[in-house]
């Protein structure tokens, strides 16, 4: 029982109720979100879309899900967390219910954007209330449990996603837009603003307040951005070009359904005991590892013909997905100054619709010239990104100290205030 104590201790304690409020509600959203997940597959079958036009609605989504990003982190730095993340839910949860009765379908499209919009606000929000209540020491732990809810949720997603589409379509978005109201619920009732207002935002030396356009143009951060940006394309190999290879292999769907399925256990059952195993290790040198980890396992589907081959890959490279979870968001954290923590996120966060876009472009492109070379392609850029974590480590590390040293004094003006 103390091993067991310690482990909990080690991996989810100390961390205070209003995480775990937060914590709940990224679960619950994502559980409930998959009527998205069908959303072609809805427009071809019940509503006679041909597949090229479910496919540009499903872009729609795509780039309503960018606008999105940034409008969350805009109004979480100005509105507030709670009153950002309590509007995106209401909204959604509204849109579902429009789209559910919906008929024609350039409606559907406007809906479809409309809805990408609002589920994407919540992301930045959600991350910078709870940098605003974790303490520094105990955020590796919290964006390691963040990351295990937000897949926990998909893995149950998939679940029910695939059982209320052959029930009906209707209740499928009408559930959906009901998960998405419980949690608004649960933040209305739970979550406290985080937001600290008394936070003053400075003038940059020309006047210019700092805004959107600050993170946009921090090369420190934006490196940092970049590299997550390679880490993306990778992961997104996964549900983009491997499908095909494995395909080109002779191997069936059902295949594909496992070596998915077996990242996903790995996380659910593994993810709890990471920040115990990296705690001793520089951040910078642990996403080296992970995004090498990423590297060789996708290197190695350029030798993989039968499924154990690639079921023996997705768990070199799920275990560097693990890895890499924590220090990436505390590093993204650390990065963004106070009053700017959420515009900060929305930049990060737009990494992963531009590997979404990315990935499958060129990646269909490179597989169909280059065959089986294209993987070695793909660990290449992992190597790439690797190297570049060790490299850009101490510029880094020397930005977040004069960030904590710049906050540690502004708290003691504030304290000279009062």
């Amino acid at each position: 029982m103390r091993g067991l104590r310690r482990w909990w201790d080690s991996s989810a304690g100390g961390l205070p109720a209003t995480f775990w409020y937060l914590w709940s509600g990224i679960l619950i959203n994502r559980a409930g979100a998959f009527a998205m997940l069908f959303l072609s597959l809805y427009l071809t079958a019940a509503r006679g879309a041909s597949p090229a036009l479910a496919g540009l609605v499903v872009g729609a989504y795509g780039v309503g899900g960018a606008a999105g990003t940034l409008l969350g982190g805009v109004l979480a730095d100005r509105w507030g967390r709670r009153s950002t993340l309590l509007a995106a839910h209401l909204v959604a949860a509204g849109l579902m219910v429009a789209l559910a009765f919906s008929r024609q379908l350039l409606v559907i499209a406007v809906l479809a954007a409309l809805v990408g919009v609002a589920h994407s606000m919540p992301s930045p929000a959600f991350v910078a209330a709870i940098v605003d209540v974790v303490p520094e020491e105990r955020r590796a732990r919290a964006f390691n449990l963040q990351f295990w809810a937000f897949n926990l949720g998909m893995a149950v997603a998939s679940l029910l996603a695939g059982a209320l589409a052959e029930a009906s379509y209707l209740a499928l978005f009408l559930v959906d837009a009901g998960t998405t109201l419980v949690t608004a619920v649960v933040i209305a009732w739970k979550v406290p603003e985080t937001l600290d207002r008394r936070i003053r935002v400075p003038a940059a030396p020309g006047g210019r307040r700092p805004g959107l356009h600050t993170a946009l143009t921090d090369r420190v951060f934006l490196t940092f951005v970049g590299l997550t940006f390679l880490l993306a394309v990778l992961t997104m190999q996964t549900s983009t070009i491997m499908p095909l290879a494995m395909r080109a292999d002779g191997l069936r769907p059902s295949a594909y359904g496992l070596v998915v399925a077996l990242g996903g256990a790995l996380i659910v059952v593994g993810q709890l005991f990471v920040p115990r195993l990296i705690a001793p290790y520089r951040k910078a040198a642990v996403l080296s590892i992970s995004t090498g980890l990423m590297a060789l396992g996708f290197g190695t589907l350029a030798v993989a013909d039968h499924l154990p081959v690639y079921l023996g890959a997705a768990v070199v490279w799920t275990v560097g997905q693990m890895l890499a979870a924590p220090p990436n968001a505390q590093i993204n954290a650390d990065l963004a100054p106070p009053e700017l923590r959420a515009r900060y996120q929305s930049v990060f966060y737009l990494t992963f619709p531009a590997a979404s876009f990315v990935a499958p472009a060129l990646g269909g492109l490179s597989i169909q010239h280059l065959g089986e070379r294209h993987w070695l392609v793909v660990g290449g850029l992992g190597l790439v990104a690797a190297v570049g974590h060790l490299l850009a480590g101490p510029v880094r590390e020397r930005r977040v100290a004069a960030l904590r040293a710049a906050t540690v004094e502004g708290d003691k003006a504030l304290a000279g205030e009062r």
